[in-house]
């Protein structure tokens, strides 16, 4: 191959070049690790329709992710609606995000809970259980350790309520798989700043 040819495809020593790096003899190129950060976000709007599908389309439009959406009125006199919504992206994403929810005409307020100091977080579950025998008592004691109450029982099967944090969840829905897990509904992350202030 000539050197010419060599040059546009990249390549010196026969070692492609790093991408973004000069490619230059000697030179070794470092690329520095992607930080994807997990915040949650409490966007106040006006409760009136389209503005969920406003709000879903941002996020859906510019390839956002959404790991969780949960919304509801939250003032009736005002017709208010808070929709409480986690994502994850670089920090420079999760900057995009906000910046553009700001944008939005019905959005009154977005406030970043992960950065504006201590915040509450819950989400509540209904686990369907099926099954009989030890398998049956096992699955009541680990309800009762992780306090998940019975909200539907039949010869064959247990329906458990429960309310806590998504890590929480999780731990005790893998927990139930074993036991004859049939079948999960989950609210989504519902969030509050912790003390007097409010969002």
């Amino acid at each position: 191959m000539s050197d010419l040819k060599r040059r546009n495809l990249g390549i010196v020593s026969g070692v492609p070049a790093a991408i973004g790096g000069a490619g230059q003899i000697g030179e070794s190129t470092s690329v520095k690790d992607i930080t994807i950060e997990r915040h949650t976000m409490s966007v106040l709007v006006d409760n009136e329709s389209g503005v969920l599908a406003r709000v879903i389309g941002l996020f859906s439009g510019r390839g956002y992710n959404i790991e969780s959406l949960t919304v509801a009125e939250v003032d009736a006199a005002q017709h208010l609606s808070r929709i409480t919504v986690v994502t994850t992206g670089t920090p420079m994403i999760i900057e995009q995000i906000k910046n553009q929810l700001q944008r939005l005409v019905p959005v009154h307020s977005v406030t970043d809970l992960t950065v504006e100091g201590p915040s509450l977080e819950r989400e509540m579950a209904l686990v369907k259980v099926a099954s009989t025998g030890d398998k049956r008592v096992e699955a009541l004691r680990i309800a009762d350790i992780f306090r998940a109450r019975v909200v539907d029982a039949t010869i064959e099967s247990f329906v458990f309520e429960m309310t806590g944090s998504t890590e929480k969840l999780n731990a005790f829905i893998g927990l139930m798989q074993p036991l004859g897990l049939s079948d999960v509904s989950r609210t989504g992350i519902v969030a509050m700043k912790r003390g007097s202030g409010t969002e």
